[in-house]
């Protein structure tokens, strides 16, 4: 909870900061202060509490995962320094908002209650439809904004039904309530057909086949940095809150009692698998650099939905695979800002020879695409190494065969992105070095190397 009012404090002198003239300071105060939030957020760690009648709840999952959120947000933070250098009069308004969407993102980890979860999603959700559409002079930025906007809207409208359903069943909204409710042999049909929309809700915001189609549209037309966050903290906060939702609400449970636990893990095996494919699949025709990584981000989340399967025993895989996924993606977002920063397009023509124009980014590139290919010594590697580990335990070898497949075809169109830097000739001029770019893709990656170095430091965490 201190967490929490922290961040949203936070926020509130992001704003102030503007009123007082002090633009200067605003990135570089918002980064201490995210530092001390993280130093916050880690004292408690361990701790097992509930503030305001349980409507948020600190654990060990939230604490964890809201320390990799503010960690990605000070990249975010970081990176907006030379992204808005030609918007100066508004770097306050894009911080805050980041800001008050990390706050939006520690509520939907840290709920106790579903009124608290839905507040967090709108929050979030409200940050990035702004964000999205934050170039207002760009048809393509107007277009992203607006088909955001629509099927944002639409999934929250689902979950609401959802949570509608699931208070008629229960008479609750507290998690705690509804987690003992659920081990009852006799539920009404409409926990189960709540929990369905809810997770159909949150699906929309892991962008998993078949509900996807927003994806690449808005990926592309987006800010450069908007996209970042979308394909890094924005994704990552919504597998982690549908975790939380399944394990949670005790949904494998009340699926069991009722006969219908095989039929939830056909469906989770069918858009896992989907989601692979066709994110691997469409990602091999792209030209377009984001747009590529819109599809990579699709086939990551049907990576990370193999949890389900494994919910009571994945926790800590799960943190493991978000943080290096993350990682990987802010280090990559960070090359691309840097190279078309002067551009119209993100197109793999603009890394022609970056290879040999700037041999540290262009390496950096390259390691954090081996990452999301699963190429050791990357922590990418590894976290795929546990999580099939896991499924093949639970059973699923076919699934993993599958996810086998499909790692390797990603290596297709990240390697043509690869091949584009160092075996073509360089056709523009490339000039400056903006320290906190390079900073942060250097950290970033570093941070990557060093989990798959000792991958413990994270997985213990929440066993």
């Amino acid at each position: 909870m201190n967490t929490l009012i922290a961040i949203t404090g936070l926020g509130i002198f992001c704003l102030l900061f503007e009123i007082l003239n002090l633009r200067k300071a605003i990135v570089p105060i918002t980064i201490v202060g995210l530092l001390g939030v993280l130093a916050l957020n880690f004292y408690e760690f361990g701790t097992e509490q509930s503030y305001y009648n349980n409507m948020i709840a600190v654990s060990k999952f939230s604490t964890a995962f809201s320390s990799l959120f503010i960690v990605l947000t000070i990249f975010l933070v970081a990176l907006s320094h030379n992204f808005y250098h030609k918007h100066p009069s508004k770097i306050s308004d894009f911080v805050a908002i980041k800001v008050f969407l990390l706050a939006g993102a520690v509520a939907m980890v840290s709920f106790g209650n579903l009124a608290m979860f839905f507040l967090g999603i709108e929050i979030l959700s409200i940050a990035l439809y702004v964000l999205a559409a934050s170039e207002r002079l760009n048809l393509k930025s107007n277009e992203a904004g607006m088909k955001y906007f629509l099927m944002g809207s639409f999934a929250s409208g689902i979950i609401l039904f959802g949570i509608c359903l699931i208070y008629g069943a229960m008479g609750s909204f507290d998690i705690s309530e509804i987690h003992e409710s659920a081990l009852s042999a006799e539920l009404p049909i409409w926990f189960p057909i709540g929990m369905i929309l809810m997770v159909v809700g949150m699906l929309f915001k892991v962008a998993a086949v078949p509900f996807h189609f927003w994806a690449p549209d808005v990926y592309e037309g987006s800010p450069a940095l908007t996209t970042a966050l979308m394909s890094t903290l924005a994704k990552v906060v919504a597998i982690a809150t549908l975790f939380k939702l399944i394990a949670g609400m005790n949904f494998i449970s009340s699926l069991e009692n009722q006969d219908l636990l095989h039929t939830f893990e056909v469906i989770v095996v069918i858009i896992s698998i989907a989601s692979m494919s066709v994110g691997n699949i469409m990602a091999l025709r792209q030209v377009n650099v984001k747009r590529m990584l819109a599809f990579s981000g699709i086939s990551h989340a049907g990576f990370m939905l193999m949890t389900l399967l494994t919910v009571s025993a994945s926790a800590g895989v799960l943190l493991y695979y978000t943080a290096a996924y993350a990682l990987a993606g802010i280090a990559a977002f960070s090359v691309i800002l840097y190279v078309c920063r002067d551009h119209d397009n993100e197109d793999i023509t603009n890394f022609h020879g970056l290879g040999k124009t700037n041999p540290l980014l262009a390496t950096i590139l390259t390691a954090s695409l081996l990452s999301m290919a699963g190429i050791p010594i990357f922590s990418g590697f590894f976290a795929k190494l546990f999580l099939f580990n896991q499924t093949i335990q639970a059973g699923y070898i076919g699934l993993v065969i599958v996810a086998v497949i499909n790692s390797i075809i990603s290596v297709a169109y990240y390697f043509k992105l690869i091949l584009a830097m160092y075996s073509k000739e360089p056709n523009q001029e490339r000039t400056g070095k903006p320290f906190l770019i390079y900073a942060v893709a250097v950290v970033s990656i570093v941070l990557n190397i060093t989990l798959g170095l000792f991958p413990s430091l994270v997985l213990d965490l929440l066993n």
